[in-house]
């Protein structure tokens, strides 16, 4: 071989050499990637969950007593979700299954409510950054609970960005964080070309409100729609303005950083994500299975991928959110991530893609949400487990532990004493509507609301959520929904010991062993315990 062919095949190894490592830089950096013969840069991730909204409350959905425009634009300008399930209707295992894909009962103490967060279950923010993507939050990442207790350094969520606080907010309930200006400060950090993902997790719309907050803004009584399972009463009335108030505040700040992302020409490569955790924070909604507690709202937005103007009817989960940003990332999931437990959701855009509305070609015929411990509100820490099955039409609902109070023990023990009769209800947070319930319980009007509320409920519940959101009609003891019933729990049942659920696995005390972090109150020994 003559000397010139020799230079000339070193050039050309040199060559490749120098190019593919240009292109592993890029790809690291995060600036470019090759698809379809196209050299396109990865998107941006925008995660905007507000804390405690159930989906009915968006002006978009028709609701009178709110303007949320920023979360109508990206329903508007991407796809609005109608049937979005969260996996537990809590903040910190809804959380930790929006950062995983998985179920709560696949993820130990992340599965219940302010536990601690094993390290072995891959979070999508660290699996982006792990891959080139700048990663922050601000307000309310994964909590409540104890992450570092798990080995981790850091919120799953990210690093923290909540220095900037607001001087004036429009109700002493709201938090002084400035989310839209903390954004500002992470985009100023951010390197020149390189992705970002970011959580925005806001505090609002979460307990307590300033009483009369609302109708100080302005909001009228005669415009709320009160949910069937609430009394129609001014105070139920009024605290629901409160609670429309502190949506609003929220997307207000949504709107700011969609504004920011246009300024500097990021919008259109930004996947803008917007949710909740859970539902609104009243009776027989938040920290439970029931319609108003697991319906989020959800709108998502990619201008380059993401045909808009539709509406999704298809039943879908808040753990499909981490494969759906993973891949639209180019990231590749995690198999079992150390954890021994696939990442469960599944990837959402194939929907994102398509130009279809309603119910489409990938249609799922159910999800499913559970709950363990809330807060601290019965003898030695007990939960009250909940399973349930969400098809498009109707949500089967098993009660693990009928026996157990629902809401909580109805009192609790003070200073070593047995205390006042309706002092506990603890996982019913603290709220007007709460001390109306109780006021007024033995009012004829009013009883059948409390009892909702509080009372004891069957193993087996059966609701038809087309005809009855508010889950007032349980056709689960009725001749003609008999076979319905018992398929849809065969398919519960399956799913669940599929997925490695303990309550059906032989291990269903542990989660009675998990830490509790937060405040641990003492109850009186239950009947049953005696």
């Amino acid at each position: 071989m003559s000397l010139c062919n020799n230079r000339s095949r070193v050039v050309f190894t040199f060559s490749v050499f120098i190019l593919q490592s240009l292109f592993l830089l890029c790809l690291q950096a995060g600036s470019i990637r090759v698809m379809a013969d196209e050299v396109i840069r990865r998107p941006n991730i925008l995660v905007a969950i507000s804390d405690d909204q159930s989906w009915k409350h968006t002006s978009i959905s028709g609701c009178k007593t709110i303007a949320t425009p920023n979360f109508d634009r990206v329903a508007r300008e991407g796809v609005l979700f109608n049937n979005a399930i969260c996996a537990s209707p809590g903040c910190s295992p809804s959380r930790a299954s929006i950062l995983t894909g998985r179920y709560p009962w696949q993820l130990e103490q992340a599965g219940t409510h302010a536990s601690s967060f094993p390290s072995k279950y891959d979070v999508f923010p660290e699996l982006l950054e792990n891959a080139g993507y700048f990663v922050g939050y601000t307000g309310k990442g994964w909590q409540p609970g104890n992450f570092k207790v798990s080995g981790r350094v850091r919120n799953p969520a990210g690093v923290s960005f909540s220095e900037l606080r607001n001087s004036e907010v429009p109700a002493s309930g709201i938090a002084k964080n400035d989310y839209a200006g903390n954004f500002e400060n992470f985009l100023e950090e951010k390197p020149d070309g390189q992705p970002f993902c970011f959580w925005y997790g806001g505090h609002e719309p979460h307990r307590s409100f300033e009483k009369g907050s609302g109708l100080a803004s302005g909001k009228q009584l005669a415009d709320v729609e009160v949910p069937g399972f609430l009394p129609d009463s001014d105070v139920v009335r009024s605290d629901i303005l409160d609670y429309c108030l502190e949506i609003e505040w929220f997307d207000r700040h949504l709107g700011k950083m969609i504004a920011s992302l246009e300024a500097r020409g990021e919008l259109e490569n930004t996947l803008i994500i917007v949710t909740s955790d859970n539902g609104m924070a009243f009776p027989r909604a938040k920290a439970n299975v029931y319609e108003y507690g697991i319906h989020m709202p959800l709108a998502i937005r990619y201008v380059p991928a993401v045909p808009g103007g539709r509406v999704v009817n298809d039943v879908v989960s808040l753990t499909d959110l981490a494969p759906t940003i993973l891949e639209m990332s180019g990231v590749d999931q995690p198999v079992t991530g150390g954890s021994g437990s696939p990442i469960t959701g599944k990837s959402l855009v194939p929907v994102l893609k398509s130009s279809e509305s309603g119910l489409t070609q990938f249609r799922r015929e159910e999800v499913y949400s559970c709950r363990e411990r809330h807060s601290s509100s019965r003898w030695e820490n007990l939960t009250y487990p909940q399973r349930c099955i969400r098809t498009s039409r109707y949500l089967l609902i098993r009660n693990m532990k009928p026996e157990r109070w629902p809401a909580g023990a109805p009192r609790k023990m003070q200073s070593g004493k047995l205390g006042p009769e309706d002092g506990g209800y603890h996982d019913i947070d603290a709220c007007p509507s709460l001390s109306f319930l109780i006021a007024e319980k033995m009012n004829p009007e009013i009883a059948p609301y409390f009892s909702l509320a509080v009372a004891h409920r069957p193993a087996l519940e059966l609701y038809d959520i087309q005809h009855d959101p508010a889950c007032l009609n349980d056709l689960s003891g009725e001749s003609e929904h008999q076979e319905l019933t018992v398929k849809l729990e065969a398919r519960l049942n399956q799913f669940l010991k599929t997925t490695g659920d303990p309550r059906l696995n032989g291990d269903e005390d542990v989660w009675e062993k998990y830490i509790r972090y937060s405040r641990i109150r003492s109850f009186p020994a239950p009947a049953w315990a005696k």
